[in-house]
């Protein structure tokens, strides 16, 4: 089907100005985001925070209803937290690990979660390990499943990234859901780069946790995420620090967990933005997912071919399938300098570097890489402007 880009467009204020294309870092919101956060914080101006709140219940409530049709679940399997570091912080170190439990995950795993995995194995005696990649450079199944039959000690969790912030890499998640479900492992998926330019069915999947943000290929607001934890495996989890909306005193010495997902939330947060978010997972359901994937699918991979044809340009990206995410060097020139040009010529795009892709790119000699990431709403001139702009390549001085 044809994808209407300008209308996409015209929804969008801010592609008129600059070659957006930091979709994985932060992408441009539709005008209807930023209308419906303006709206509310003039309402709290106006009648003040918990007044505002009250009045927005419906709109609240809109948002994990829009959430939960995004995932496929159900509402109260729905927490909506500040970031998506913060959902899953809040779903890992809520696992009951004891010594020796074995956490198993990707080479792509984002530095954030690796260190948080080293905490836990160092308080909790957990082992971490990671899962050898296969020839395509994404998690190896084979390996997953041999690990898990190997005798060596339990498993207690298989944590994996579905897409890696430094490249277009995507992991088998639906595999290993299946693997997972089989072993009786719980499987906490971080969806922070997939959610919004892929279809992401938590059923499909067959993940118990999620994390995701609203900043990146939703479109939504900063300072929004949200976390999925299946119904079946609530009442394991106890959150790492409850408060009166997670929990409620019900005597001097006594409390009860709230049933649902949102005890992995606290009472304050920014209302605005989460009815922001509401609209912006509203407005990616009625462009459709599906939709949205294809298009954002096609303009990568025809970004991948351009670059492949100028010479001294290396593209990095792995894996048999890859998404919007496009990460790339120029022979002889810093990726500073490569940032530095595009920016000058009104393209935008960041550098992912090592240090947040410790198991991975070290491995594959990188140091860092420009990472350009492309939405629905960019065109193939905008691709060309970023193709055109790129310093030629430099002799490497040995």
């Amino acid at each position: 089907m044809d994808f209407d880009v300008e209308r996409a467009r015209n929804d969008t204020p801010g592609a008129h100005d600059v070659a957006h294309l930091d979709n994985a870092g932060a992408a441009l919101p539709p005008r209807q985001v930023t209308d419906a956060v303006i709206e509310h914080l003039r309402t709290e101006a106006e009648v003040g925070g918990y007044e505002a709140a009250a009045m927005a219940a419906d709109r609240l409530d809109g948002t994990y209803q829009a959430v939960a049709r995004l995932l496929g679940c159900e509402q109260d399997e729905i927490a909506l937290v500040e970031n998506a570091t913060r959902a899953w912080d809040m779903a890992f170190y809520a696992m009951p690990l004891k010594p020796g439990d074995r956490i198993l995950t990707a080479h792509a795993e984002y530095a954030s979660n690796v260190i948080a995995f080293l905490q836990v194995a160092a308080r909790a005696g957990a082992v971490v390990e990671v899962v050898d990649d296969d020839e395509h450079g994404q998690l190896s199944v084979t390996d997953l499943c041999r690990r898990l039959q190997d005798g060596a000690g339990r498993v207690g969790l298989i944590a994996m990234t579905h897409v890696p912030t430094h490249g277009g890499l995507v992991n088998p998640a639906e595999e290993v859901g299946a693997v997972a479900r089989e072993a009786g492992v719980p499987f906490l998926l971080d969806a922070c780069q997939s959610v919004g330019q892929l279809q992401v069915d938590v059923e499909r999947i067959g993940c118990d946790m999620l994390s995701a943000t609203g900043r990146k290929f939703l479109r939504g607001p900063r300072g929004t995420g949200f976390l999925y934890v299946r119904r079946s495996l609530l009442e394991r989890l106890e959150p790492p620090f409850l408060d009166l909306h997670a929990a409620t005193l019900t005597a001097p010495d006594r409390y009860e967990m709230r049933p649902d997902a949102r005890r992995f939330e606290n009472w304050e947060s920014d209302v605005a933005a989460r009815i922001g978010l509401g609209v912006a997972v509203d407005y990616a359901l009625e462009w459709g997912l599906a939709a949205i994937e294809a298009r954002v699918t096609v303009l990568a991979e025809t970004l991948r071919e351009r670059l492949q044809a100028v010479s001294g340009v290396r593209v990095h990206d792995q894996g048999l399938r890859r998404c919007g995410i496009v990460t790339f060097t120029v022979d002889g020139v810093s990726c500073e300098e490569v940032q530095r040009t595009l920016r000058e010529r009104g393209v935008r795009t960041t550098i992912s570097r090592a240090r947040s892709a410790q198991l991975d790119m070290p491995r594959r000699g990188l140091a860092e890489v420009v990472r350009a990431s492309v939405h629905y709403y960019n065109t193939e001139d905008e691709l060309d402007r970023l193709v055109d702009a790129l310093p030629p390549r430099r002799s490497i001085q040995m």
